[in-house]
């Protein structure tokens, strides 16, 4: 969760920051590189956490919605600003962190709803 937040922040606050900010242009904040970095931060991290979450409370919607949302990741750095307008990358960005942060968070509140779970974040259940 906390990495998709991190890249729909990025997103929204780049611009803001450098347009505010001028001495900070020169650091790349809004080089492609670092979208294909996050990416695949995200994909091993997301894909385990749903993973889990999918064993432990058999609801497989979760992990359906996170690949959805990290298509869309995958799709806004794949496909680029060569093929697609900067408006159109940043906006499959930001509904791809937005969709894979819903899925860890429905997967989170059914941890918490649940008796039996096993989740590291209730050692005493």
């Amino acid at each position: 969760m906390s990495l998709s937040l991190l890249c729909a922040l990025h997103c929204v606050a780049t611009p803001v920051v450098l347009v505010m900010l001028p001495s900070l242009a020169a650091l790349q904040f809004d080089d492609e590189a670092f979208h294909l970095w996050m990416v695949l931060a995200v994909i091993p991290i997301s894909s385990y956490a749903l993973t889990m979450g999918c064993k432990r409370h058999k609801r497989y919607r979760l992990l359906g919605v996170g690949l959805v949302g990290l298509l869309f990741l995958l799709s806004a750095v794949l496909l680029g600003e060569a093929v697609i307008s900067e408006f159109q990358e940043k906006a499959l960005t930001v509904i791809g962190a937005v969709t894979i942060t819903l899925g860890h968070y429905w997967n989170y509140r059914l941890c918490r709803r649940q008796e039996s779970c096993l989740c590291p974040q209730h050692p005493d259940k």
